[in-house]
């Protein structure tokens, strides 16, 4: 079973995650930001990931550190669960819409951490939400989880619409890489041997 759990306590947060990447899209998330609860909701579903987050964070500050925390730790639950990554598809992209919205979502498990996040919103707010605090997700969750990740809005102007399609795009994208190929015969998918 290709799963992990992590727990992370720092000064500003308290962070419980655990992951499998063979489940069915279930999803306990409790962060205290309810714009953050509902797209990891929609991440667990459409990845079919099993995943589990629960932060106390320092809410009182800002929704800042409890953001980021939750990507950092379950970017290394993925990174665990998926150990040393022999049969793995490895690559996927996807063009992903929502409404008016348009993105493209590529990943590359490769180890090699590398964010580039093309993505504008027209308003700083999605309800509390800080509209700036979906590019620190998936900044913290990209260098955590090992993965080279490109998200362009190609276009949209609702920013809900343009969130969900980013992670729903990684959903949909981190659901095919983390597929095993039977024809990879148990192979790290790389001329090197190791990723």
């Amino acid at each position: 079973m290709r799963a992990a759990s992590i727990d992370r306590r720092t000064a500003e947060t308290d962070v419980h995650v655990s992951v499998n990447l063979d489940g069915t899209g279930r999803a306990t998330i409790a962060t205290g930001v309810g714009f953050l609860d509902h797209m990891l909701e929609l991440l667990a579903r459409h990845a079919l990931f099993d995943i589990d987050v629960s932060v106390t964070g320092d809410l009182h500050v800002d929704q800042h550190h409890t953001t980021e925390d939750a990507g950092i730790a379950l970017g290394q639950a993925f990174a665990q669960a998926l150990a040393d990554k022999r049969g793995i598809a490895r690559y996927a992209d996807i063009h992903l819409p929502m409404d008016e919205a348009l993105t493209r979502v590529a990943v590359d498990i490769s180890g090699r951490p590398f964010l580039v996040f093309r993505t504008a919103f027209k308003v700083e707010k999605i309800g509390q939400f800080d509209t700036e605090l979906v590019r620190e997700w998936f900044q913290a969750f990209a260098m955590n989880a090992g993965i080279t990740l490109h998200v362009e809005t190609l276009y949209g102007d609702n920013a809900h619409h343009i969130a969900e399609s980013c992670f729903k795009g990684l959903a949909r994208a981190l659901r095919q890489a983390v597929t095993v190929d039977p024809r990879e015969g148990g192979r790290v998918p790389s001329t090197k041997g190791s990723l």
